[in-house]
């Protein structure tokens, strides 16, 4: 039997779907862990809006009832940027429309969180445990997270995903350093007792600081993900759509 002539039933292959992808699960698990971090703000922040609306006025809390506004403004961009920018993280949600759809409203909650902060910490009465270090650093990075949400959204009009999506990467981790600061306040005030004005501006930094490299390795790992899907040229599969 020649080769031309091999048995009819050895020519049928079965068209079988391919499986879906499964959703690597770790990265569902860091979805949950930022979600459980926003928490901390979040709740610090439910908190002190019971204060103003209850008129419950205490040492720590006095200098907002005189101008209560950006603190109100901040308390609730904050909430909406990091409990919904963290589902922006979330694998399948980033390939539909409705990471799109949230994008436009986390970019300028993200926006308000940064300004509203910096208004804060210029014409607020700095709290007793903050000091000069701590005012510039919040300056400093107040001002790094909105120039992040500027450039990511520079990025995403021009179609350029992979930079849209670090720099908001970057201003999450800012954004989300309140929730961090309390793993590094937490342990040494239990240790050590409250710290005085260096060691709280030391530690506080050390939150922001944690935050962001992760987000550069997180930056730098997604990369390396899309070098390798990526076609030989290296250029960018098209978008769908011109603002997420």
């Amino acid at each position: 039997m020649t080769a031309s002539s091999t048995h009819p039933w050895a020519r049928i292959r079965p068209s079988l779907p391919a499986p879906p992808a499964a959703e690597p699960r770790h990265e569902w698990l860091a979805v949950a862990g930022l979600i459980l971090l926003s928490l901390v703000p979040v709740a610090a922040g439910a908190s002190r809006l019971t204060q103003l609306t209850t008129g419950a006025v205490t040492a720590d809390n006095t200098r907002f009832f005189d101008s209560p506004v950006p603190v109100v403004v901040h308390i609730v961009s904050v909430t909406v940027f990091s409990l919904l920018g963290a589902l922006q993280f979330a694998p399948s949600l980033r390939r539909h429309r409705w990471h799109r759809r949230a994008g436009r409203i986390v970019a300028p909650a993200g926006l308000l969180t940064a300004l509203s902060g910096m208004w804060m910490a210029l014409f607020y009465t700095l709290p007793a445990h903050d000091g000069e270090a701590v005012l510039v650093m919040r300056l400093v990075l107040g001002t790094a997270m909105a120039a992040s949400i500027v450039i990511a959204f520079v990025a995403i009009r021009n179609g350029d995903v992979r930079t849209h999506s670090a720099w908001m990467t970057r201003a999450y981790a800012i954004g989300m350093g309140a929730g961090t600061q309390v793993f590094t306040l937490l342990p040494w005030t239990l240790i050590a007792g409250p710290p005085d004005e260096t060691t709280h501006a030391v530690l506080m930094g050390a939150g922001w600081g944690i935050n962001l490299v992760v987000a550069e390795i997180v930056i730098r790992r997604r990369a390396a993900r899309a070098g390798r899907a990526s076609p030989p040229s290296g250029r960018s599969a098209p978008v769908g759509a011109r603002l997420s």
